[in-house]
């Protein structure tokens, strides 16, 4: 329990020191970089190779396409997992 409330006093000090025009600094990259559209699409390729990875479903793939809008999919054979 000491050691956790000297990490806080430590931690609340030197962000103290540091003061709010270095906090607002260091809040507006984090905003800059997190909603920028190449790093959210970076970030989503990511979560859907996860998603597949971790997915219990089998991968589907196409067998035959009756026309234009309609399809017929089947779990891929094999493993299933790429």
């Amino acid at each position: 329990m000491i050691r956790i409330a000297a990490v806080l006093a430590v931690g609340y000090v030197l962000g103290a020191k540091a003061g709010r025009r270095r906090y607002e600094q260091i809040a507006g990259t984090y905003r800059a970089i997190t909603e920028s559209p190449k790093t959210k699409a970076v970030i989503d390729a990511g979560r859907r190779k996860v998603a597949d990875r971790v997915s219990p479903d089998p991968t589907m793939v196409t067998v035959t396409p009756i026309d234009a809008k309609t399809s017929v999919f089947q779990p891929e054979t094999g493993s299933g997992k790429r």
